[in-house]
């Protein structure tokens, strides 16, 4: 059943030939509980989609089912704000889980391969700003050129997340009791590094802004403000960095 409800030192590198050829992968925004009986599926597609080098999937935890008996260890508040903006920017009664979101700009049932899919194909190859990053020692840049008529861009606000590879959990109670789940490139935590609206935009990240001790990933997504379209996005790992030997 559908549940319903009205970077010490880090080195960046772009991963894989997608950010190398200047192109974006498609986004995909899973909204998920650990107390939803329908959402397992769900999470397994997420963690399908994640060896796929054209989509980036994400899982955002809600935390609206924790009343039915068990509380999200991974679940925001702020993430279900994040759908119920969604819910609102894309004209939904509103909002459920498991639910996708793909680049901000299409939503389907999770558990749905075959539409989900088919929504993810629609969005492959859309012409979109391209965010170009760039290392040199500890400084991390990101640069977005400007669009060919700036006047009548809207205001966008390029994020910095952070998410963990892989999580497993196991639930003691609720509807999925007993089970262990892999929860695939749950978000931890996004920072706004900087406002948007069609102008050359050049932002340099801070290397504490990027330490990891833990294996979290990043991503840089460039989204129109109030939970509109995902415009641009790349993706980094950190690494840590190689101990230097004393003299």
């Amino acid at each position: 059943m559908i549940k319903t409800l009205t970077l010490g030192s880090l080195l960046l590198i772009s991963l894989g030939s997608m950010a190398q050829a200047g192109t974006t992968p498609v986004i995909v925004e899973l909204f998920t509980s650990q107390g939803c009986s329908s959402c397992p599926p769900a999470d397994a597609y997420v963690k399908d989609l994640a060896a796929r080098a054209d989509v980036l999937p994400l899982s955002f935890n809600v935390d609206y089912w924790d009343y039915l008996g068990w509380k999200d260890t991974l679940g925001k508040a702020a993430y279900s704000q994040r759908q119920r903006d969604y819910a609102m920017s894309l004209g939904l009664r509103g909002v459920y889980t498991p639910q996708i979101v793909v680049d901000g700009q299409l939503e389907g049932v999770g558990s749905q391969r075959s539409v989900i899919d088919r929504l993810i194909e629609t969005r492959k190859g859309a012409d979109r700003p391209i965010l170009r990053l760039s290392q040199t020692g500890t400084e991390t840049t990101l640069t977005l050129p400007a669009t060919a008529d700036a006047r009548s861009a809207k205001p966008a606000t390029l994020w910095l997340l952070r998410y963990a590879p892989e999580i497993k959990v196991e639930i003691q109670r609720g509807e999925n009791r007993g089970r262990n789940i892999t929860y695939t490139n749950t978000v931890r935590e996004m920072t706004p590094l900087a406002h948007w609206q069609g102008k050359t935009l050049t932002v340099k990240i801070a290397p504490s802004a990027l330490a990891n001790d833990n294996g979290d990933a990043y991503l840089a997504l460039l989204q129109e403000d109030k939970a509109g379209p995902i415009l641009s996005a790349i993706r980094l790992i950190s690494l840590p960095q190689v101990p230097v030997a004393s003299e």
